[in-house]
């Protein structure tokens, strides 16, 4: 024992590779179940990675519990209780130091990821959808808000330092894009998504199209160039990432039943396969290039397996969890 944190991350975790280094990280499409990791009482809804080295596992449950994993001894870290609903996000910051939940009793808590602290309590009085660190700064976050607005609060002094208000129906995913989080990509349920400029609270660009289905979920290529959009009529549409954010019509993923639930999406380290989870509690991977459906596993009983993540280190594994409230590691 060295005496260090237990958020310092293990010498076999290595940094995670650049995109397109395919000699030392090309990812496998994962073939069975070799863990899981069970404790919270209600189901899971969302799970995310330690960035960079991915050792440790965030989930959020819905019975309001965030809990830390480690991914290598595979057992619970800390519970961090705190919130009196569900957890809808979590999202760590760039360093893993803290991370942000946000949850359905209308309050979003930062805390101190090794020591449990709560460091920060926020809240407009509105149920929080989805919360994101600011690339640039991690002292500012955005939050997707029930009232079709997106505001963003300084983590030091808790105060709204801006709000972006033209969506019309609740806000349900931030992304951003273009060095370093330059613009910000919104969607919403009334099936538009607007690309905002940083700190401009007026959309410089509309992505609505009369064909278009609202999508819960939208996920970054790695290679930056694309992302792709969990949309309801069960299939991921694909859009530019930069210049034009045009439509990629060539591109999509079919197969799965999403069925009204915000499944995960999650692409690989090396931009070679794409995964989802589905309604049925199934998890389907394609081939990023051929959009072909490569694989089909049954992850979760009793409801959809909502989150999926794909490890930036171990090549070929991922996590599921579902409301079953079982996380599994493939």
């Amino acid at each position: 024992y060295k005496g260090e944190s237990w958020i310092v991350p293990p010498s076999e975790f290595r940094q995670s590779a650049d995109f397109g280094d395919v000699d030392h990280h090309r990812c496998y499409v994962p073939k069975k179940c070799v863990a899981r990791f069970t404790g919270h009482n209600k189901g899971v809804h969302r799970i995310r990675l330690f960035p960079g080295t991915g050792h440790l596992l965030l989930s959020g449950g819905l019975d309001g519990k965030c809990k830390v994993w480690s991914v290598a001894e595979k057992k619970v870290m800390r519970t961090y209780i705190g919130h009196s609903a569900a957890v809808r996000d979590v999202q760590f910051n760039h360093d893993g130091t803290k991370f942000l939940s946000c949850s359905f009793d209308r309050f979003i808590r930062l805390w101190n990821t090794e020591s449990g602290a709560v460091e920060g309590t926020f809240t407009n009085r509105r149920v929080p959808y989805v919360c994101k660190f600011y690339p640039k700064d991690d002292n500012l976050f955005a939050v997707g808000c029930s009232d079709n607005k997106i505001v963003v609060y300084d983590a030091t002094s808790g105060e709204i330092t801006q709000e972006y208000n033209h969506h019309l129906a609740p806000v349900n995913t931030i992304t951003f894009v273009e060095d370093h989080g330059m613009k910000m990509i919104t969607s919403s349920d009334d099936k538009k998504v607007l690309v905002w400029e940083w700190d401009i609270p007026t959309p410089i660009k509309y992505i609505s199209d009369p064909t278009m289905h609202s999508m819960p979920v939208i996920t970054l290529h790695p290679s930056l160039a694309y992302f792709a959009g969990q949309s309801l009529d069960n299939q991921i549409v694909v859009y530019q990432g930069r210049d034009r954010f045009a439509q990629q019509k060539k591109k999509k993923f079919t197969g799965h039943q999403v069925s009204g639930y915000a499944c995960d999406i999650s692409i690989s380290p090396d931009g070679q396969f794409i995964c989802s989870g589905d309604g049925n509690g199934k998890l389907y991977c394609w081939d990023w290039k051929r959009s072909k459906l490569l694989q089909k596993f049954r992850a979760h009983e009793k409801g959809p397996s909502i989150g999926c993540v794909w490890h930036p280190v171990l090549p070929s594994t991922l996590f599921t969890c579902g409301w079953d409230g079982v996380i599994k590691m493939w």
